[in-house]
């Protein structure tokens, strides 16, 4: 365990080991965001990854991405692409949102984000990493020198306006500070590991935090994480102000305070292990039932009033966390095949009702 460093963001400004929820696309949305938040409280979450180059072509439905409230914090924007002057306008849009950092994701193995050249793509290619990260932060520091979304040239009108006004319920005390700090989300590798030249890259160039998966692209998610690679990138960013997070195959509580002690990193970030189980961010008791169920009602229920004024509003996205909350539950599989067909909250009460679950 390092945690020992210093610099002028919140990243510094604990005194343990961090743990907090990782970046998920289609999972980390606002509504599970504030459930995560409220019964497990992670030291920090970031939304959904959201593509700049959308953003700056005047997709205004990405910022629905881009939801939090202030239970969250602290609370990180993350994004991706490939166009640095794009990364530069959507970075000073983060900073008037008010999010407590902005995370570029190096990481993401999909195939349609890879092939775009963006994502973990970017660890064979060093150099658009670093305009990336440099545009990024200079758009950071464009926000501190007094520009706002509707100064910048890409963005939209619509756009610009509605940041502006989400910006009105933003507290002033965030919209004072003087830093705002840049992270990045990548892999240890594309094909196989590449640890040792790409961590040492990446830390020339100074972000606050690298979050670390121990996989290469070409695993996905298959395998195991590499701790031991995890490791060595600590061991390269110990005498630097730059934070080390691990992330990778943590199942439990117990299991990421065992990885952060036996692996020297600053922190990790829980992914899948978060699915169905909010408090695996401080306990290492199984939940009830009984807890989980109330749990993902509340969940279906926010959901629900978050998104249900969109115009192409559907239920779906929030039946996966469904199936994860009753995993292990008696008759899971008969209740799970049904609240996969669930349309709505009260949908979802019907079905826990029909197996006394509530």
């Amino acid at each position: 365990m390092q945690m020992k460093k210093s610099g002028p963001t919140f990243w510094y400004t604990y005194d343990k080991p961090l743990i907090g929820l990782s970046p998920m696309d289609g999972v980390t949305d606002q509504p599970t965001r504030a459930i995560q938040k409220k019964y497990g409280n992670p030291d920090v979450l970031y939304t959904e990854f959201t593509n700049v180059e959308g953003m700056c072509h005047g997709a205004t439905r990405l910022l629905k991405d881009f939801l939090y409230d202030e239970s969250q914090r602290n609370i990180v924007a993350q994004i991706y692409g490939t166009t640095p002057e794009y990364f530069q306008q959507v970075a000073t849009v983060v900073c008037e949102l008010g999010f407590d950092g902005v995370d570029i994701n190096m990481g993401c193995p999909a195939k349609n984000v890879s092939n775009s050249g963006s994502g973990a793509a970017l660890i064979e290619n060093p150099e658009l990493a670093k305009k990336i990260i440099l545009a990024t932060k200079a758009g950071v520091q464009d926000y501190l020198n007094g520009k706002r979304a509707s100064d910048c040239t890409d963005i939209s009108p619509k756009i610009a306006a509605e940041v502006a006004q989400r910006a009105k319920t933003v507290p002033g005390s965030i919209h004072e500070r003087t830093h705002i700090p840049v992270s990045v989300k990548t892999r240890v590798g594309y094909h196989q590991p590449v640890t040792t030249e790409w961590i040492s890259f990446l830390l020339e160039l100074e972000p606050a935090v690298i979050a670390l998966h121990g996989r290469t692209l070409k695993q996905q998610y298959g395998g195991l994480a590499s701790w031991e690679e995890i490791a060595l990138a600590a061991s390269l960013a110990k005498h630097t102000n730059t934070l080390i997070l691990g992330n990778g195959d943590i199942a439990t509580h117990q299991d990421a305070l065992d990885k952060i002690a036996t692996y020297s990193v600053d922190g990790v970030l829980i992914g899948r292990g978060s699915f169905g189980d909010p408090f695996i961010f401080t306990k290492n008791t199984p939940v009830d039932a009984p807890s989980l169920v109330k749990i993902a009602l509340e969940h279906s229920e926010l959901f629900e009033k978050t998104y249900k004024d969109d115009e192409k509003y559907t239920f779906m996205p929030m039946r996966k966390h469904l199936g994860w909350y009753v995993k292990g539950f008696e008759s899971a599989k008969e209740v799970r095949i049904k609240l996969f067909q669930a349309n709505s909250a009260a949908d979802v009460k019907s079905i826990f009702m029909e197996y006394n679950l509530l």
